[in-house]
């Protein structure tokens, strides 16, 4: 089956069209810089691939969105009312929700004759036990006002516990993975017999890593007081926490490559933003090694994960007590392609797997509406 996947992030779309029955990509074709206007950027998309040969035509379209809430644990088909459902989640990921559906509805009037399913980055993490679900606010406040961990990445957090074990010839259910997904935005997911058991961004894409433009983990204390004092109103707080933070906030760009030149060279905001960076990853590498009783594997991936071997290597560096052991040669020699997506940087006789695995998406959202389709068929 032919299934075009749309990866709408908020100034960029990414695409390809995946043959699902080989798992090959047919197409891919990315617009960066999109700025406010996805329907404009989804147009000139679905031309170029209306450009192609005919036989290449999508069979099926899928969405990839950010949010699901708590009702949205699998692959939804699009219709106007579930369009509405997810529209009602926007507050929890301003920054994706509202371009996913705008990319959404403008695909479906351009290919209203084939269906439409969403995939969540949210789902993955429906697993989550009570522990690592729940904040240690009172009950009637949790309920009232819906408040409850999500975690997201799932998309990419679940391709890696598959790609890892499939490298590894393993079993995914017999695995303890920690997956760190480190791009713009950034999370660390702790995957136990192939489902997420902790994750480290928690009701909103806010919580956890040092992230591009995000803080991660900040007392709450601190915006309390910038609140209460007058200093900044709650649309202010927004923009600093979601845009205004993180590396940017630190070193004055969100570029880590940028980052690391300056670092080099002794610019202290560069170095510390680095050294921020790296502690909050090995943090919560640590953590989630002693919730699931050790690791068999710690995973890096994504942008930086899986280009940037400096930050690789800072991360997996002093884990030997975990039995961890880093191979800084095969690391900087680290290359991932289609045709290698898992490479493996660890010294001989590490018990824990380090590996670098190339995230895919595109191709896990066409898995997964191919399966959602043939469940229809078959009843």
């Amino acid at each position: 089956m032919r299934v075009l996947a749309l990866n709408c992030g908020s100034s960029s779309v990414k695409s390809a069209l995946i043959d699902t029955a080989h798992d090959r990509r047919l197409q891919e074709i990315q617009i960066e810089n999109i700025g406010s206007d996805m329907a404009a950027a989804v147009d000139e998309l679905l031309a170029r691939y209306r450009a192609l040969d005919a036989s290449l035509s999508p069979e099926a379209v899928v969405h990839r969105v950010v949010h699901g809430g708590e009702k949205f644990r699998d692959p939804a088909r699009l219709d106007d009312a579930v369009l509405d459902e997810i529209e009602q989640l926007n507050h929890l990921a301003p920054l994706h929700n509202p371009p996913a559906l705008a990319a959404i509805r403008r695909a479906m009037a351009s290919l209203p004759d084939i269906p439409h399913f969403a995939v969540f980055d949210t789902a993955f993490h429906a697993t989550l036990p009570d522990h690592a679900r729940e904040y240690a606010l009172p009950l009637d406040i949790r309920r009232r006002f819906g408040i409850r961990r999500f975690g997201f990445h799932g998309i990419n957090h679940e391709h890696v516990a598959h790609s890892v074990a499939a490298y590894l010839r393993t079993d995914v259910k017999k695995l303890r993975v920690i997956s760190c997904h480190l791009g713009n935005g950034a999370s660390v997911t702790a995957i136990e017999g192939g489902r997420s058991v902790d994750t480290s961004m928690g009701m909103t894409p806010l919580e956890g890593l040092v992230m591009g433009t995000r803080a991660g983990d900040v007392d709450p204390g601190v915006l309390l007081q910038l609140r209460r004092e007058g200093h900044l109103d709650a649309d202010e707080l927004d923009d600093l926490l979601n845009k205004r933070s993180g590396l940017k906030g630190l070193a004055g760009t969100n570029d880590m490559r940028e980052i690391a030149r300056q670092a080099s060279v002794g610019d202290e905001a560069c170095v510390l933003a680095i050294d921020l960076y790296v502690h909050r990853v090995r943090k919560y590498i640590g953590a989630y090694a002693a919730g699931m009783g050790g690791a068999d594997a710690i995973a890096f991936t994504a942008g930086v994960g899986e280009h940037n071997a400096l930050i690789r290597r800072r991360c997996s560096e002093r884990l030997e007590f975990m039995g961890a052991v880093l191979d800084v040669a095969s690391n900087e020699r680290v290359k991932l392609s289609s045709e290698q997506p898992v490479a493996a940087f660890n010294a001989a006789g590490s018990r824990v797997h380090l590996l670098a695995v190339r995230a895919d998406e595109e191709l896990s959202m066409a898995r997964a509406t191919a399966a959602a389709l043939a469940r229809v068929s078959a009843k």
